[in-house]
Formats: C-alpha cells, sequence, structure tokens
C-alpha cells in the first residue's frame, strides 16, 4: 500500500490519501496532475510488482511493452527503440534479446519473466527504483541471481532502491537502512548493521529470533506469539502491545512516540522514554 500510493496507483475512490506529503526531487507528488504522474510514473520511479505473471499484459509480446514505455516517456525515437530494448534485456542477464522481445509472457520461466519486469523499470534508467518483493514465487537459485542482479544495477546506475521484503536474509545482504513497519506503521529505523547487532524494538528483537540457526538443535522454532491485526481493527495505545512480552498499561493505553537513540537510529517504544 505504501509503494502504490507513492506511485499514486491506489484506485480512488474508494482509497484516499487523507494527509501528508510525498516529497521528490523538491515536489510534492500528491500536488501533481495525472498528466505530470505519468512523467514521474516510469520514468523518474519505476516499480517492479510483485508477481511478473499478472503484471505483464498476457495479449502482447515482452517487446512491445517494455518499448510502449520508451516511447510514452519519449526516450528515444520509435527507430531506435529495438536497439534500446536489446541494450536493456542484456543488462539484466538475458543474452538471447531478440527471442525474448517476440515472446509472450507465457512462454517465459519465472526467472526470465521477473527479468523482464527489470527490465521495463530500468529502461528509462529512474532515479528510484521500487521493488516490492521482487523474488515471490522463485526459487531459491533465481532469487539469489535476480537480487544480485538488482544490487548490480544500483551501484552501476547510482539508482536509490527501497526495497520491500520479508526476509531478514535479503535485508541483510542488499540495505544500507531499515523501517521495519508493523500494523502499518515505523516501529523502528536504523542502519542495517545497528539493527541487526542493537535491535530496540521487541518486534525487531522478535522479529530476529525466529531466524532459524544453522547447528541449533532446538526441536522448534521460535515464533511470535499472537496474530498481526487487521487495519479495520488496529488495537488502542501501541499497536504491538498485545505481543510483545514488555507490554505494560502504559502500552494499552497510550500510543507512543518516535524516540531517539543517536543520529540514525529511532524506536517507537515507551521503553525508550527517558
Amino acid at each position: 500500500m505504501t509503494a502504490l500510493s507513492l506511485m499514486r496507483l491506489i484506485p480512488s475512490p474508494p482509497a484516499i490519501i487523507e494527509k501528508g506529503e510525498i516529497i521528490f526531487e523538491e515536489r510534492d507528488l500528491l500536488k501533481l496532475t495525472e498528466k505530470e504522474m505519468r512523467q514521474v510514473r516510469g520514468g523518474k520511479i519505476s516499480m517492479i510488482f510483485q508477481d511478473p505473471m499478472t503484471s505483464l499484459n498476457p495479449v502482447f509480446t515482452c517487446g512491445y511493452q517494455i518499448k510502449e514505455i520508451l516511447l510514452q516517456h519519449r526516450i528515444c525515437a520509435p527507430k531506435d527503440a529495438d536497439k534500446l530494448i536489446s541494450k536493456t534485456l542484456l543488462e539484466v542477464g538475458i543474452t538471447d534479446p531478440n527471442r525474448i522481445v517476440s515472446n509472450y509472457p507465457h512462454q517465459l520461466s519465472g526467472g526470465m519473466r521477473q527479468r523482464v519486469m527489470i527490465a521495463m523499470a530500468l529502461a528509462c534508467s529512474p532515479r528510484l527504483l521500487i521493488a516490492d518483493e521482487p523474488t515471490t514465487a522463485l526459487d531459491v537459485t533465481v532469487q539469489a541471481r535476480i537480487l544480485d542482479l538488482l544490487h548490480h544495477l544500483q551501484e552501476n546506475k547510482s539508482m536509490s532502491m527501497v526495497l520491500i521484503t520479508h526476509n531478514l536474509g535479503i535485508v541483510g545482504d542488499i540495505a544500507h537502512d531499515v523501517l521495519v513497519m508493523y500494523a502499518g506503521e515505523v516501529m523502528e529505523k536504523a542502519p542495517t548493521g545497528v539493527l541487526f547487532k542493537e535491535p530496540a524494538h521487541p518486534y525487531t528483537q522478535s522479529l530476529l529470533e525466529t531466524i532459524p540457526q544453522i547447528g541449533n538443535k532446538k526441536k522448534r522454532l521460535t515464533v511470535i506469539p499472537g496474530e498481526v491485526p487487521t487495519l479495520r481493527n488496529i488495537p488502542g495505545g501501541c499497536p504491538f502491545h498485545p505481543r510483545c512480552k514488555f507490554a505494560t498499561s502504559r502500552c494499552k493505553n497510550e500510543h507512543p512516540g518516535i524516540y531517539s537513540l543517536s543520529d540514525n537510529h529511532q524506536v517507537r517504544c515507551f521503553l525508550y522514554d527517558k
């Protein structure tokens, strides 16, 4: 929902953004017209959606769908589009771009479809790439290749990336800074190394405790008790308090603010209210 809000892709109605700002390159995206937003969306901010099979149009070839983005944002003349498409597909590790451009999505494997999605997202050299669970439904080997590819492209293109994932191993390998979110709120913000070494919020601590450890002979894996609340029924006070082993009556009745542990480490928890 956060990523779709950034791209202004949430259907309205019924959804609305009630308050706040989305500042990108000194402009508030919420104040742009739809025509202006179309120049940002796909051009300056691109998104890799969670499921490439439902994100790619099944009735158009992969080449056509990439060309549509290039021409929409006037990145090149129509006569030069095919060369740029082949170059982009080569950048994402597709060694036979001429075959892929004429294929339909159903003719490709999951890993190849995901690479086509990445190529579409990178075709206009965006300043920001939003990757929403980019390795969902891929086997472990393909996951590793896709993540290595994203890491390589980010560094080579000097591009910022927002990575949405539940996989803490991926977070530790790729991210520089981490936002830990729960029930729509930021619970903790820190550089990756600090977060893994000194997790402050009870939710972050619990998440890290659930990671299986090689050599650990426990018969059962650690779990966080209880269930994540629905956004229609968020508990009063701290939303995590029904599942928190440190919860007090204050946690049930008051909503915690953000407390700074250092210049770059913040946490939303009364444990740090001095």
